[in-house]
């Protein structure tokens, strides 16, 4: 299989504006005749369904909250990207791109990053149209801050709660169109395949997570839209809803799988306190601003934070990475704390914590103004913790975040399946190895807004395809499938809850698959995941109904799915044998524990081919051509 990846030709600052030139159009009265799909109603979904409505299409909106308000993508709390220049220090569209490259460790495409930084600067304008409150200095300009992995503040934000104004704003513009009807929205069902006609995708069979009945649905395009896989780890920043489900029935379809391996650790978490925990909590990283990252110089000093002095305190990223500091990139401030309480300076219980301490930034600038920037983010440290952070230091730990893998797309974010779209999180496309702090919400938006509204009618103008309808026998079929599997999960009666199969699998891939990982921690997963994926199917209790409500079963399916693509994951991160952005090898490093590339034989997407959930799935390979930026160690010291 050859991947073609259509980027187009010309130089990198033309090539979005010549494609928008060259890609054929539909007249706005054809554009009525066409149905599309979306599933999801985060930034991707829901910016991409109000707009594609708007332009004239028929939108058919899918989400399993309750409300497309309930998206994840509410919980982003430190900013959104964009290169306007406010600050006047230095910053362009350019160096967004180069940052972004450089920052996923040299393992994106050049045309797709580029045409991210470009578009940034009309992603802000777009929001703040729509009511979107950021913040804004004394002047009334918009306010910007720094982020990790960048030199220049370009990061626009509304308090600690960017995400929930964005994804306000989105809401808002999607339920103009629900209200225009353009779109009909379908809250509480979950997509649970795609159907595919003669090669494309034409349609989605759902199940009403209230009713428990499962239908099926017809369009002329497929948009999936649906975040990523942090949650095959159990514990994870995200919402406990999120799963790889949607993207991983595609994948079976016949759509490629790239990157699996490359997770983001976030290194600004709260850090684990028992098992009792089912998720993990996130402290933006915005908080590296002001905040001082530090433990103490000595192994098993056990001193309150207030006692130990300066000069037995290690404030290592400012002493590792004098240039950028505490705002060193996610995978190389996460990989830091980890060393530092591996060698057992590490504090609070268990030693798996670090201090990000407030004390300085409040003498010189006082408590109101950390207050203000950051006093929501405050608070839920100290609902959580029953810590006061302005007179003691927060604790944090690294925790699965962000996933840049995702579903193999082209420039016009097209898997290799005609007509099947993928979008933000749950695609490929833009941040390599590691996402940059603050990126985000920038491409979910970017994708939604200004990208898949001009390139989806390319693919209607030129693809011709037939009028798809529930009719067809395929359709039929899809759902007959799903039903089975349904039953199946409930006709087990295993004395296991799901709970314990996703717990176990979540603490085998943090072990041999986490932080770091190597060749035989990696072939023991690899062993483990099909005997947990046997015992699963042969030993769980899934309690309830399929008529109902039932979350247990919605858990189930997908527990399951990550049992199976847990299993790409570690295949993944196996063959890659070289470190990168989020992907850390121990066996492939530089003298002073920084990740080491091997750019002469693994400067290539890896797109994996499903063959059956016990066969080796087969790679394909993108090689990633640069010919902008010289591809060079990566060093933020």
């Amino acid at each position: 299989m050859k991947l073609d990846a259509k980027i187009p030709g010309g130089q990198l600052a033309e090539k979005w504006s010549k494609h928008r030139r060259d890609i054929k159009l539909i007249n706005p009265a054809n554009k009525r005749k066409f149905d599309v799909i979306v599933v999801g109603s985060g930034l991707a979904g829901a910016s991409a369904a109000a707009s594609l409505s708007e332009l004239g299409y028929n939108v058919k909106c899918f989400c399993f909250q309750d409300s497309p308000r309930r998206a994840h993508s509410i919980a982003a709390q430190g900013g959104i990207n964009a290169a306007k220049n406010y600050r006047n220090d230095g910053d362009s569209v350019y160096r967004l791109f180069y940052d972004t490259i450089k920052g996923g460790d040299f393992r994106a495409r050049e045309g797709n990053v580029y045409r991210l930084a470009e578009v940034s600067v009309n992603i802000i304008d777009q929001c703040v149209a729509q009511g979107v409150p950021f913040a804004r200095e004394y002047s009334g300009y918009l306010a910007n801050r720094s982020f990790g992995g960048a030199q220049v503040s370009r990061t626009f934000y509304a308090r600690g709660q960017t995400g929930q104004q964005l994804l306000l704003g989105a809401y808002q513009a999607l339920s103009k169109q629900i209200h225009a009807g353009g779109v009909k929205m379908y809250p509480r069902a979950e997509m649970l395949d795609v159907v595919l006609i003669d090669g494309h995708a034409k349609g989605i069979v759902v199940r009403d997570l209230v009713t428990g009945e499962i239908t099926s649905h017809a369009g002329d395009a497929v948009v999936l839209a649906t975040g990523g896989y942090g949650n095959v780890f159990y514990l994870s920043t995200n919402a406990k809803g999120c799963n790889v489900t949607a993207i991983y029935r595609a994948y079976k379809r016949g759509a490629l799988f790239a990157n699996p391996c490359y997770t983001q650790i976030h290194p600004t978490c709260i850090p684990v306190t028992g098992d009792h925990q089912s998720k993990l909590t996130l402290m933006s990283e915005s908080l590296r601003n002001d905040g001082r990252v530090w433990v103490p110089k000595h192994k098993g000093d056990n001193r309150p934070p207030d006692q130990i002095p300066e000069e037995d305190r290690d404030y290592y990223l400012e002493r590792k990475y004098p240039s950028y500091g505490n705002l060193a990139p996610r995978d190389i401030a996460s990989r830091a704390a980890k060393e530092v309480c591996d060698e057992g300076r590490g504090v609070g219980p268990g030693g798996r914590g670090v201090y990000l301490d407030f004390a300085d930034a409040i003498r010189r600038l006082g408590e109101a103004t950390i207050r203000e920037r950051y006093g929501n983010l405050f608070d839920m440290y100290e609902r959580i913790t029953g810590e006061n952070a302005y007179k003691r230091p927060m604790r944090i730990y690294p925790a699965v975040h962000y996933t840049m893998g995702g579903l193999w797309v082209d420039y016009n974010l097209m898997s290799n399946i005609p007509g099947l779209y993928v979008l933000g999180e749950a695609n490929f496309s833009d941040h390599g190895a590691n996402r940059l702090g603050a990126s985000a919400l920038m491409q979910g938006l970017a994708d939604g807004y200004f990208v898949l509204p001009y390139t989806i009618g390319d693919y209607f103008a030129s693809a011709r395809q037939p009028k798809p309808s529930i009719s067809n026998a395929e359709f039929k079929k899809i759902e007959e499938e799903v039903a089975e599997r349904t039953k199946k999960f409930l006709s087990i009666k295993g004395s296991k809850t799901v709970t314990e199969f996703h717990r176990e699998l979540g603490r085998l891939m943090w072990d041999k698959c986490g932080m770091a990982r190597n060749e035989a921690g990696l072939n023991e997963a690899l062993q483990r995941i099909p005997e947990l994926r046997r015992e699963f199917w042969e030993n769980v209790n899934v309690l309830g109904d399929s008529k109902e409500l039932n979350q247990s079963l919605e858990y189930a399916g997908r527990v399951a799915d990550f049992l199976e693509f847990g299993e790409l994951l570690c295949y993944d991160a196996l063959h890659r044998r070289e470190s990168c952005g989020g992907h850390f090898r121990e066996e492939f490093q530089t003298e002073d524990g920084e990740a080491l590339r091997d750019d002469q034989n693994f400067s290539y997407v890896a797109a994996w081919e499903y063959q059956g959930v016990e066969n080796r799935p087969v790679l394909h390979k993108e090689p990633l051509v640069y010919e902008e930026v010289h591809m060079a160690q990566r060093s933020y010291k």
